[in-house]
């Protein structure tokens, strides 16, 4: 196969099945042979990123990643993308073991907050799993902007978040509509913000499955299947 990218997914299986799904209806198809070609590495076994982040778990989830790249790169894909905001983390050791280029999601994402805020002062929200902002991941995307200043929830609010991660997306696959637009909701009107990240691919299934709602977010994943759309269609 040709003209192909490898999506390393598993974290989670949904959360790909997402990034896979929206992938697909925004290509511009009529028949087969205008879809994109790519393969999908479901590695569900890779262990959990936030978990050895918060030094909750010993397992380290980049030899894992490593191996996966390692072994896909003599395929020689186009690029990869990792459909896991937290494996971001590590994403400078993953990149330095292929010269094949690995997208940068959260990078994307914040470029996309610095071109609505148009250099004005902005406040933005993470939604994410405690270890992306603990590793502050995102945090480091917008060292370069000095009016955007990056908000982080309370440890209430944070819980929220990671339980409509964990306990109702990942462990009963309950698309929890009243928490999570109730998360949108105080991010507006208690912090402030003028928008929200979605900086966890669980989150970005929330929103396909809740988009009515009134507030500004930025979904990294949506922005991550719109990046290879622009590669794969030049």
């Amino acid at each position: 196969m040709e003209n192909f990218f490898v999506v390393l997914g598993g974290m989670g299986t949904m959360a790909t099945e997402s990034f896979i799904r929206l992938l697909n209806k925004r290509t511009p198809a009529q028949c087969d042979q205008d879809y994109l070609n790519y393969l999908v590495v479901n590695h569900a076994t890779i262990p959990d990123r936030t978990a050895y982040i918060l030094k909750e778990s010993n397992d380290n989830p980049l030899e894992s990643l490593m191996q996966d790249i390692k072994s896909l790169s003599t395929l020689h894909p186009k690029f990869f993308v990792m459909t896991c905001n937290t494996a971001h983390h590590f994403y400078d050791q993953l990149q330095a073991v292929t010269d094949i280029p690995i997208i940068h999601m959260p990078k994307l994402a914040a470029q996309k907050i610095a071109q609505d805020a148009s250099g004005k002062p902005y406040r933005v929200m993470i939604l994410a799993t405690s270890g992306t902002i603990a590793s502050k991941v995102y945090h480091k995307q917008f060292d370069d902007y000095d009016n955007i200043e990056v908000v982080i929830p309370d440890a209430d609010l944070q819980k929220e978040v990671m339980d409509l991660i964990y306990h109702d997306i990942k462990e009963h696959n309950f698309y929890n509509e009243t928490r999570y637009r109730d998360i949108l909701h105080q991010s507006k009107e208690k912090y402030q913000c003028d928008g929200m990240i979605l900086g966890c691919t669980e989150l970005s299934l929330m929103e396909e499955y809740a988009s009515e709602h009134p507030y500004k977010v930025v979904d990294a994943q949506s922005e991550l299947v719109d990046k290879v759309l622009t590669i794969m269609n030049k």
